[in-house]
């Protein structure tokens, strides 16, 4: 038998032993210390619960009443996909150029960690996608998550390596491969505000993640490593964009995901895009949305989601939720058609106008044009705002910058034209615009159906339905007249047209006073200011005020007469509130917007209940529909809409206000419909800019036939559930108490059998 004696390096073979269990010992403690965020030292970890339901911003959701996805609200545009919902292209070309490995490992790559070792990073990166996509998700880089250690130079990156590998093998431990891949894919970023797969398809190509080809998937693939480099939207960087492209087509080839016919033939194609850039402005009726996300925002301030506007906003743009609102689309793209066939011949009509006269359409009181203007409102402006930043008191260098020509894209009825033009010349260029405001509501329900808040978003944000407030002119008379008809007035209840002084004030009537009696429903019809007048001299302001409001009107009116033929200001949105009562017997809904909100997994976190109550009863309300009809017949200021025979099909009710201010400063048109009501308001982008003439600058002109367009479209559409046909009537209504003829010939019957008695 051999006996082995002592080697001499026996001692420091045991000390290489000794000192391997001391490093393997020291790096199990030093993830376990990591792991628990040992004394705070180490900066904190994702929990369990956090790995099992990850937090990503994802972008609110609005959709339409029929289904359709109306827009977003985010600052990232995140848009969460299933795996079979994603091109194959895209998951080939992802493995084979970042993690070819990614179906053997559990989270760590060992060869490819060994691999950056031994070339001190120069042969690549060894991060798993599983890796990147806790560092994505999880932010483990974030100041937050930082510990005391972190502070220590190359320390605090080496804790940041652990920190990711341990996410990420607990990542593996909890999902599976292909929900690891489609998370990442739904996270990483593309450039150009595109985060996720789905939203980069849309942003670069316009198309859906599952249609992507296979060169367009490795385009997307190959910006990973550096959006902004690869960016293909820049032309001096298209280059490098289809270089890093064929780098990942190469990798397909090298891996058999492609065939070496598919790599040539890809590899020489160029890059082919549909730009569409996701923002907040894409998307069905833009202003309406504005709106939502207001409510939205005092929603989540209400239930707690948020402390203040600035937490609710940021709460909004990144917790996922699906807002269903009232909108349908198909209304509100005949609204958005009616309205621009509308403007696009007001406007030439405005040229025209102008055009004859001589001079620029922003005049006084008197007609005569407003020098210094254009110089007013450039003083207003956003750019002007900037240069006096930049320059200071220093006016001349300031007007020099606005009277300076640069390149811009402008709003023209022909569509957008790119062009060399000074921002002076620009504000001369819009302030020339007709404008329009234009909601649709649905009576029974409250449902807001169509808004259009202008001729474009794009380069006319304000919103002319709610946000602006403008004299509602005779659009308010049926206001006053429902007022008395609640104090038990009636169609058939005659006054004079007489003058009717007021302290201070004679409220005029175009044409001249007749000093003949009108019934009510006569006086509606022609719309005669003395006779509302007269009301308004009989029940008192203050019984108008309170009714304003009962009927939905939200604005404070003053304290004068002259509210009773509109010279106050306030919202198309208030005023079509408070015209629903009548096409809904007596009831007053207050405007919905949003039926339901939900969460990005679709529970239900609020249902919206319409707030009902009763303002008047069923036979008064049929009464004020009685005399908006009135304006429909031969004479009335709403006779133009016999034009339009569509809408008189099915022995079909309408009725109509139109409304004028001072100077046609504003032309506004109500109509009613059993089934919608809506508004139309038209003007300038203030009071200076509007019609001279009479004619032209009317509510019956100006306004009332983009009503008579939408409404014809409406009826049109088989597929739309709103048809021509009479109001409602009330079971008890006795018709001879709308007849004023036969009212009033039996009233002097009465009146001569009554004489014939006494003699």
């Amino acid at each position: 038998m051999i006996k082995l004696e002592k080697g001499k390096y026996r001692r420091a073979i045991r000390w290489v032993w000794y000192g391997f269990f001391l490093v393997i010992t020291f790096i199990v403690l030093f993830i376990w210390a990591i792991a628990i965020n040992f004394m705070g030292l180490f900066g904190e970890m994702p929990s369990l619960k956090a790995l099992e339901n990850p937090k990503s911003e994802q972008a609110s959701e609005v959709y339409s009443a029929d289904g359709k996805l109306m827009g977003k609200f985010f600052t990232v545009d995140r848009q969460p996909l299933d795996f079979e919902e994603i091109s194959p292209y895209v998951i080939n070309a992802l493995i084979a150029t970042e993690d070819i490995r990614f179906e053997q490992h559990a989270g760590i790559d060992a060869k490819a960690l060994a691999r950056v070792l031994t070339k001190m990073g120069g042969a690549g990166g060894g991060s798993t996608l599983t890796q990147q996509l806790a560092k994505n998700l999880f932010d483990t880089r974030a100041k937050e998550n930082r510990g005391p250690l972190a502070k220590i130079p190359y320390l605090g990156l080496v804790i940041i390596k652990f920190k990711e590998w341990i996410t990420a093998v607990r990542l593996e431990k909890n999902y599976t491969k292909k929900e690891i891949i489609t998370m990442y894919l739904n996270e990483c970023a593309f450039g150009r505000n595109a985060f996720g797969i789905q939203s980069a398809a849309k942003t670069y190509f316009n198309k859906n993640a599952s249609d992507l080809t296979l060169t367009e998937a490795a385009m997307l693939v190959g910006m990973l490593q550096a959006p902004t480099k690869y960016d293909p939207v820049n032309p001096q960087k298209q280059q490098a964009c289809i270089e890093r492209r064929n780098v990942v087509l190469g990798q397909m080839k090298l891996y058999n995901f492609i065939t070496d016919e598919d790599f040539q033939k890809a590899k020489s194609e160029p890059i082919r895009l549909d730009y569409h850039p996701q923002d907040n402005s894409e998307g069905i009726a833009p202003y309406f949305r504005n709106e939502v996300f207001k409510e939205i925002i005092k929603w989540a301030i209400d239930k707690g989601y948020a402390n203040n506007e600035k937490e609710a906003k940021e709460f909004i743009y990144t917790a996922g939720l699906k807002i269903y609102t009232t909108i349908d689309s198909r209304l509100q793209a005949l609204a958005e058609e009616a309205a621009a066939e509308h403007m696009k011949e007001k406007q030439q009509r405005f040229y025209a106008h102008w055009k004859a006269i001589g001079r620029n359409p922003w005049v006084d009181e008197y007609g005569r044009e407003k020098i210094g203007y254009i110089e007013q409102n450039a003083k207003k402006s956003y750019t002007y705002k900037i240069l006096q930043a930049k320059y200071g008191n220093d006016e001349k260098a300031i007007w020099n910058e606005m009277n300076k020509p640069r390149q811009m894209r402008i709003f023209t009825w022909q569509g957008e034209k790119d062009t060399i033009m000074s921002p002076m010349d620009s504000i001369r260029h819009y302030k020339k615009f007709l404008q329009i405001g234009m909601m649709s509501i649905e009576p029974k329900t409250g449902h807001i159906k169509a808004w259009v808040g202008n001729i474009s978003y794009r380069h006319f944000q304000y919103d002319q339905v709610r946000q602006a407030r403008h004299q509602p002119g005779s659009t308010f008379k049926p206001i006053v007249y429902a007022a008395a008809v609640n104090l038990g007035y009636t169609p058939c209840h005659e006054m004079p047209d007489v003058p009717v002084v007021f302290p201070g004030w004679i409220p005029k009537q175009e044409g001249g006073y007749t000093g003949g009696m009108y019934p009510l429903r006569r006086a509606m019809g022609l719309s005669i200011n003395t006779i509302a007048a007269g009301l308004t001299k009989e029940i008192g302001v203050d019984e108008i005020r309170k009714y304003a409001k009962e009927l939905g009107v939200e604005s404070e009116l003053p304290r004068v007469a002259s509210i009773c033929l509109g010279s106050h200001a306030m919202s198309m949105y208030e005023l079509l509130s408070a015209y629903t009562v009548f096409a809904n017997k007596g009831y007053h809904i207050r405007p919905v917007m949003i039926t339901k909100i939900t969460d990005r997994n679709g529970k239900v976190l609020e249902e919206f209940v319409p707030e009902i109550r009763e303002v008047m009863s069923e036979k008064k309300a049929y009464m004020m529909l009685d005399m908006l009809m009135a304006g429909t017949e031969k004479g009335g200021t709403s006779a133009f809409l016999r034009a339009y025979p569509a809408l008189w099909k099915n022995n079909a009710q309408i009725g109509g206000k139109t409304g004028t201010t001072q100077h046609q400063a504003d032309a506004l048109y109500v109509g009613v419909t059993q089934d919608l009501i809506t508004g139309v308001w038209v003007g300038g982008d203030d009071k200076a800019v509007r019609f001279l003439s009479m004619y032209e600058g009317q509510g019956a002109i100006l306004a009332l036939p983009a009503f008579a367009r939408f409404m014809t479209k409406v009826y049109d559409d088989n597929s739309l559930p709103y048809k021509p046909r009479p109001f409602e009537k009330p079971a008890d209504l006795d018709l001879d108490e709308l007849d004023c003829a036969k009212m009033k010939s039996n009233i002097e019957r009465v009146g001569d059998e009554k004489r014939k008695k006494r003699r």
